[in-house]
């Protein structure tokens, strides 16, 4: 089974929109491993968005991931890191699409709701960042 960390952002959880998002991935087939609520500390959310290190918009990023409560979350399921990515729709809400999530709830450019590892890398390294 692959796996995969999915965060629900802190806009998702300040609109309430946790039960939804959880029951698309549900829906799926997708199974919870893991699950907490958490305020993300700076020191978390810079190691989490590392590779934007330098970039003009980290800095806006970690203040997002630290704004509030984030559900972290371990998904396991066949081809698990493709199918949340497909779930939560594309990056820049504008190019999501109707029926996934983005498509359907964000609305702004850094308040995207959700996050989901890209790689079979990344899930390891953000799962044990997460879930130590």
């Amino acid at each position: 089974m692959e796996k995969t960390l999915v965060l629900v952002k802190p806009d998702g959880v300040k609109r309430g929109l946790v039960g939804e998002i959880i029951k698309r991935y549900e829906m799926k087939g997708l199974k919870i491993s893991q699950i907490k609520s958490v305020v993300p500390t700076k020191e978390l959310a810079e190691k989490h968005y590392e590779e934007h290190k330098g970039k003009d918009f980290f800095d806006k990023l970690v203040d997002y991931l630290t704004s509030g409560m984030v559900i972290a979350m371990v998904l396991e399921g066949e081809n698990a890191i493709k199918c949340v990515r497909i779930i939560n729709g594309a990056t820049k809400y504008q190019d999501a699409v109707p029926g996934t999530i983005r498509g359907d709830f964000a609305y702004m450019e850094t308040y995207n709701l959700v996050h989901a590892s890209d790689c079979e890398v990344s899930a390891e390294r953000e799962i044990k960042l997460w879930f130590e």
